[in-house]
């Protein structure tokens, strides 16, 4: 494969050795990633995670104070840890400091397309504060099980989300608690003019019904300035006046444009489509389709693409720039993409895919059990029967206790048995109920 995007300064004699070894690894992670005729185990990763991080070390001592210098050993090793990190996840072992690496990657690209576009919603920062205050938590009861060489550079990452994170808080700082309505509301009516503008069908009376809310927005302003419910001009003046323009400018643009990109852009364009179509459709099917190492590439294609602007912008081959539409376009689904990989990581189970399909289908056992309960339970304990054949039949595939794939005893034990147990619980706790209400017939 083709490395990840920039690299810089070039790679001196010393650090030529390491280059190799990491370009052997790389194809080796890369080989493992590719092969889905067998589960992935601790095994298959754990040698290959060892060996990464032996030259690291052997970087960190060639290099010295200069370890932030970025060439091609560099790139090549970020790809090798970002693979590490997604099979850690992939076999079920997320709560551990090797499955942070990815993340603080995909949170480092929305945090930038957060400051860059002036324009989220605070729940979109309540979900990275969790997500990041969490990665710490298991960063820090790592320290005793993983190199210094890892942990440093993950802390040294995280550190970047969290000052980002700090920088998109302080500049909604001057939102009043009486306009955060109105701002959250012109955020959501912004992302829904950009997907609509990203739809296969262009749809003029979608975009008309967005319009007329902004129009409903603009009729309330006073003396400049947009009042709260009260009708009180507050604090955030200078944040919400304008996005209500840019989203009117914007409204104007997609009509003008109606869902067409400048054709100069069409091959990006068409790439992030299907990029975000796939995306879109991994996040639907997750549960069962999804090898967490099969989102490397698609971040990867996200990346050469996002490291291809020069100065925020797109340009053609003639280095003319992109239009404000087609540029906005893109970025929408850049951001799109790197959101959709944010919500596939953060959904990932601490389970390893050799127990998934097991974890899955107590998963929606549980849900039928929980709606047949919402629903008022059964009239007679010989309906749960289906319910109770599938819970002994998944159980029955324990030994000691333990879920066996082959000879090996995969991850994620502990929460495919506490799925399995609140199963049972669930079952038990109808069963009674049917059985009481029997008796007091």
């Amino acid at each position: 494969m083709s490395d990840s995007p920039i690299t810089t300064a070039p790679v001196g004699p010393q650090e030529k050795p390491i280059l190799e070894k990491l370009l052997l690894i790389r194809d080796k992670l890369l080989l493992l990633k590719q092969d889905k005729s067998t589960y992935v185990k601790s095994s298959d990763v754990l040698p290959l995670y060892e060996e990464v991080i032996e030259q690291v070390s052997i970087l960190n001592e060639v290099r010295g104070p200069e370890h932030l210098l970025q060439n091609r050993v560099d790139t090549v090793l970020d790809d090798s840890l970002q693979l590490i990190s997604l099979f850690f996840m992939a076999v079920g072992r997320n709560n551990e400091a090797p499955a942070l690496y990815a993340m603080t990657g995909t949170i480092t690209r929305l945090c930038r397309h957060l400051l860059e576009a002036a324009f989220y919603s605070k729940r979109d920062l309540i979900s990275l504060e969790h997500t990041l205050n969490k990665m710490q938590a298991t960063l820090d009861s790592s320290k005793d099980k993983y190199s210094h060489h890892l942990l440093t550079r993950i802390q040294y990452r995280l550190q970047v989300c969290q000052g980002m994170l700090q920088e998109l808080h302080n500049f909604l700082a001057t939102l009043s608690p009486e306009m955060t309505p109105t701002w959250e509301k012109l955020v959501s009516i912004l992302r829904a003019i950009a997907a609509l503008n990203t739809r296969s069908k262009y749809s003029q009376k979608d975009l008309d019904e967005l319009r007329e809310q902004l129009l409903q927005i603009k009729a309330t302003m006073k003396d400049g300035g947009l009042p709260d419910e009260q009708g009180e001009v507050k604090g955030g003046q200078n944040l919400v006046v304008p996005l209500l323009e840019r989203c009117l400018k914007f409204t104007d643009i997609v009509e003008q444009k109606k869902g067409k990109i400048d054709e100069r852009f069409k091959d990006i364009y068409e790439q992030l489509i299907e990029i975000r179509n796939q995306l879109d459709r991994l996040t639907m099917t997750q549960a069962w389709s999804l090898r967490e190492t099969d989102l490397f590439m698609w971040q990867r294609k996200l990346d050469r693409i996002d490291d291809s602007r020069r100065d925020g912008n797109f340009f053609d081959a003639e280095g003319h720039p992109a239009d404000l539409h087609a540029q906005r376009t893109l970025l929408y689904l850049i951001r799109r993409g790197y959101a959709y990989i944010y919500q596939l990581l953060i959904a990932s189970e601490p389970v390893s895919e050799a127990l998934l399909p097991i974890y899955n289908q107590l998963l929606t056992l549980r849900k039928c059990l929980i709606e047949v309960k919402k629903a008022g339970g059964v009239s007679n304990p010989r309906e749960l029967y289906p319910y109770s054949m599938k819970l002994n039949s998944i159980d029955n595939m324990r030994v000691d206790g333990k879920f066996q794939i082959g000879n090996d005893i995969p991850e994620g034990q502990g929460s495919v048995n506490d799925l399995l147990a609140e199963c049972y619980d669930l079952a038990y706790d109808l069963r009674t109920a049917a059985e009481e209400e029997n008796e007091e017939e």
